[in-house]
């Protein structure tokens, strides 16, 4: 418990004092927003404070910080202190410089940042990286919901055909949340969602406090504990727990909320702390599985999505754990929608195609479901898929991140800012990100641990230098960059 609370010290302590350095770097002031400057009705659009924030949350808070703490807590309560340092140091502060970025260039998705801060080489690698994840993104989104309303709610089972039906119900609301006005659905039923959100994390933390204070750690473990796979705390902890801690699909998130806030004045309210409410899911997450495998009441290979309706019902009983898992349902679409939108308006801004004819929103985003329904119908056909799919994700969406912190390290060198504070995430998650590929068995190379870490080592190295080279490099041409 006390690794627990001093966990939770430093998201809140530390995220509001990091998070004021952070904002000092980057001169907020009262210029005209994209949402003020550029209103259209559709995309920007003003809203209030408050809906910013909440709509911010639920679009960062999928089933990362829930699934990702449940598999990341098997390797030891060693979790209560990573996740908090990570997400104040790295996630929030990865989140705040983004959003801020693309304020600053009228509200421009994360391939035009990448384009004008680290070159247009670097931004058609991205391009692909990027459509891979807002992909798997939005097919994890389906699957996760899907089958936690079958299975926990419902009660039809993995093969039931009645899920794809579910499936389809998801997929159709996904389709008018991509090309409707962003006020018209997706700001009005976002505080309904946040409802469930704010139910479900609060009745697991009070669960945890009072049930399951003296099993927050396994018998005979220190802050490590042999993980049942075998895998290793470094990288496997990071790529499992990358909501929560740092992920690269915010990136594609916060860039639709810089649209709609209507002062730079807000930006760290909306981008940082959102972010340390999505740590402090994690960690209430990670403490209630702890308190379930601790206590022998599930084994240790029980399945995330399993895991949710065990953590619900023990906590909260049987009516409390049903609306927690509503919450845990909530959360995943409300990451799905918005991912799909992500990756209309990053095509649609890539191919220059003009966004606010109906026709043409409908007609993107028709072609971007038609993948995301083959992979989703592999997954469901694979006995391993949903492990595949979400590990491929993990790793996808770290690998994201990178480019992101790449491109705000070129932001700040080039705005006389401390560009230390994105370079030094980007250099520990590129090594992180490559250790593990080379490393890995399911979906890398399946190297020796040693060979990665070293290979890892002088690749994150590389990666960091040639950033700060590639940003000093370019300052003349991006002085003299315009985006429209």
């Amino acid at each position: 418990m006390f690794l627990f609370i001093v966990g939770l010290i430093i998201l809140l302590v530390g995220g509001y004092f990091y998070s004021k350095y952070v904002e000092s770097q980057l001169n907020l002031d009262d210029r005209p927003t994209p949402a003020v400057a550029k209103a259209d009705g559709i995309d920007f659009v003003a809203m209030p404070k408050w809906k910013n924030w909440l709509i911010n949350l639920l679009n960062i808070a999928g089933t990362g910080p829930i699934l990702g703490p449940i598999q990341g807590i098997l390797f030891g309560k060693i979790a209560f202190l990573a996740i908090p340092i990570g997400c104040v140091i790295a996630g929030a502060t990865h989140d705040l410089l983004v959003g801020t970025m693309s304020m600053r260039n009228g509200g421009a998705q994360v391939p035009r940042l990448v384009g004008k801060y680290l070159g247009n080489a670097t931004r058609k690698v991205y391009n692909i990286v990027i459509g891979i994840l807002l992909l798997l993104t939005g097919t994890v989104f389906v699957y996760t919901p899907g089958d936690l309303l079958a299975n926990d709610v419902l009660g039809l089972g993995d093969g039931s055909k009645g899920i794809w039906i579910i499936y389809a119900v998801i997929f159709a609301y996904y389709i008018l949340s991509t090309v409707l006005p962003i006020d018209q659905l997706i700001g009005r039923i976002y505080p309904l969602f946040g409802a469930f959100l704010i139910i479900s994390a609060v009745g697991v933390l009070f669960g945890v406090l009072t049930k399951g204070a003296s099993h927050l750690e396994f018998a005979g473990a220190g802050y490590l504990s042999e993980h049942p796979l075998g895998q290793r705390f470094i990288p496997a902890f990071f790529i499992t727990v990358a909501c929560g801690i740092l992920s690269g699909f915010h990136g594609s998130q916060v860039t639709l909320v810089s649209r709609t806030i209507a002062s730079e004045r807000e930006n760290r309210a909306t981008f940082y702390s959102t972010m340390i409410a999505e740590g402090i899911i994690a960690m209430v997450w990670a403490a209630g599985a702890m308190v379930i495998f601790s206590q022998g009441i599930v084994p240790l290979d029980t399945r995330a999505t399993l895991m949710v309706g065990e953590i619900s019902k023990y906590f909260m009983g049987n009516i409390g754990g049903l609306l927690a898992i509503i919450g845990v349902i909530v959360l995943p679409i409300t990451s799905g929608d918005t991912a799909f939108r992500s990756l209309r308006l990053i095509v649609a801004e890539e191919l220059n195609i003009d966004q606010k004819v109906p026709a043409k929103r409908i007609a993107v985003a028709a072609v971007l479901f038609i993948p995301a329904i083959l992979i989703l119908v592999w997954a469901k056909n694979d006995p391993n898929g949903f492990n595949l799919l979400w590990r491929y994700f993990g790793f996808t969406n770290q690998l994201v991140a990178i480019f992101a912190l790449a491109t705000a390290t070129s932001y700040l060198l080039n705005n006389n800012g401390n560009y230390w504070i994105a370079l030094v995430p980007e250099l520990f998650y590129a090594f992180i990100v490559f250790s593990f590929i080379i490393s890995d068995k399911g979906v890398g190379f399946g190297a020796d641990y040693n060979i990665a870490y070293i290979l890892g080592a002088i690749i994150s190295i590389v990666i960091a230098v040639l950033t700060v080279r590639k940003a000093r490099k370019n300052q003349d041409r991006i002085a003299n960059i315009i985006l429209n």
